[in-house]
């Protein structure tokens, strides 16, 4: 099982989750961060972390937010590691929580 980041980080990418993780599984691109989930081992350390709660477990993921299974895998295999913490994008506060994110993830 994997963790999986979702739709509520996109314009957000605050990287707290970044700093806690054992096996540096996060990957960054231009306005989100994703979850390779062949290096992820489950420890849930990242999801408590996350600010505008965008961490799910895989088993939890809700129904909205299953193309970001898919979307992690993906571009974890093209996107730089991120190994540690950086600011959050300028304008995370106003975009936290707002839905239908999706059309705007820049790859």
């Amino acid at each position: 099982m994997t963790f999986v980041v979702g739709e509520d980080c996109i314009n957000c990418k605050h990287t707290d989750c970044v700093e806690v993780c054992p096996v540096d599984c996060f990957y960054e691109g231009p306005n989100f961060l994703v979850i390779h989930p062949d290096e992820c081992i489950d420890c849930a350390l990242c999801e408590p972390e996350c600010p505008v709660d965008a961490i799910f477990s895989e088993d939890e993921l809700p129904e909205s937010q299953q193309v970001f299974l898919e979307l992690n895998a993906e571009l974890a295999e093209i996107w730089p590691n991120i190994t540690e913490m950086k600011d959050a994008m300028p304008e995370s506060e106003e975009w936290a929580g707002k839905p239908n994110k999706l059309a705007l993830l820049e790859r």
